[in-house]
């Protein structure tokens, strides 16, 4: 054996300090961005049964919800809405005082250094579920950007900071820019749902959401899971219309994603953590199968280690508790 060379990449591992002294990856509370649904009514925390401990929550208890992540370090939410009546067209989506404009204004005027991002799409406002405008059963892509024109521009009227369309209508980040400039609002940046895949694991966020498509699937506008390439063009259009973050949907099974749009745009990119993947941890977690603290910081970590500069997650609260213990 003593004749034997080798590389000993064992002496960098040999104890907790020189792991950490050599340790090439960090998970931040700044970099999270915790999700809220909102619903109407009041005195209401609808437990979301496919996605334990997220609930909707009407806006008179909206204050406590986001004081616990502001207390606990977090910089940035996402506002989800869940409306009481919908439309052919989802005009409460862009109705002055829907639910999503309500909660931007309440949210802004108590906590105004919170970083505010409202979703703008319209499946939770349409009565047939689809994210444009439907006719004859097709979705068409240049009629609905003047409806998520209008919805990112009354976002910003309620105190967003951030306009983050998910829609995956072609120019759609084209039209949200200038609808925005057009009306004063040069200073918001979007966050472009860049990369969005036509993914299984969305289900749970549509019983959250109640967002479901009531026909047909979402496959002629979000992308195919077996594509890589389309993801550059994806991303490559947005940066030229005008977007300023460009984000993965979903994250784990899209790492590579990830990593090719961190290598080939100046952006920073986020990762959505989306609720199935939430979900089958948390189910894995309940049945004593995993150590949920461990696997989600792990998961997490590797979004951030493939070219995640920010992380929309489910547990964005919890993880922010599990870095605070590890300080």
């Amino acid at each position: 054996m003593k004749h034997l060379q080798f590389n000993r990449h064992r002496r960098l591992r040999q104890s907790a300090g020189m792991r950490a002294l050599v340790r090439e990856t960090f998970l931040h509370k700044e970099d999270f961005i915790y999700p809220i649904f909102v619903v109407e009514g009041e005195n209401k925390r609808n437990p979301v049964k496919s996605m334990p401990g997220v609930e909707q929550i009407s806006l008179d208890l909206l204050h406590a919800d986001i004081q616990e992540a502001v207390d606990l370090g977090i910089k940035s939410v996402i506002v989800f809405g869940v409306p009481a009546e919908k439309d052919e067209v989802g005009s409460s989506a862009y109705c002055s005082h829907g639910i999503v404009q309500r909660a931007i204004t309440l949210i802004k005027e108590s906590f105004p250094e919170l970083v505010v991002i409202a979703d703008t799409c319209l499946c939770q406002y349409t009565s047939h579920g689809h994210c444009g405008v439907v006719e004859d059963g097709v979705i068409l892509n240049d009629e609905s950007l003047e409806l998520l024109a209008k919805t990112a521009v009354s976002q910003a009227q309620a105190g967003a900071d951030i306009i983050a369309p998910s829609n995956m209508m072609d120019g759609f980040v084209a039209a949200i820019r200038h609808a925005l400039d057009e009306n004063g609002f040069t200073h918001i940046p979007i966050m472009s749902y860049a990369v969005k895949y036509s993914s299984a694991h969305y289900g749970p966020f549509r019983d959250a959401a109640h967002s479901s498509p009531k026909f047909g699937d979402r496959k002629a506008y979000q992308m195919d899971p077996a594509n890589r390439l389309e993801a550059l063009r994806e991303a490559e259009s947005d940066v030229e219309e005008g977007a300023d973050f460009l984000m993965v949907k979903p994250a784990l099974s899209y790492l590579d994603i990830i990593r090719d749009v961190k290598n080939n745009f100046n952006l920073p990119v986020v990762a959505y953590n989306v609720s199935g993947e939430y979900s089958m941890v948390k189910a894995a977690a309940q049945n004593g199968w995993i150590n949920e603290k461990d696997i989600v910081l792990e998961q997490l970590l590797s979004m951030k280690r493939a070219g995640a500069d920010l992380i929309l997650t489910y547990f964005a609260k919890d993880a922010a508790r599990w870095l605070e213990e590890e300080m």
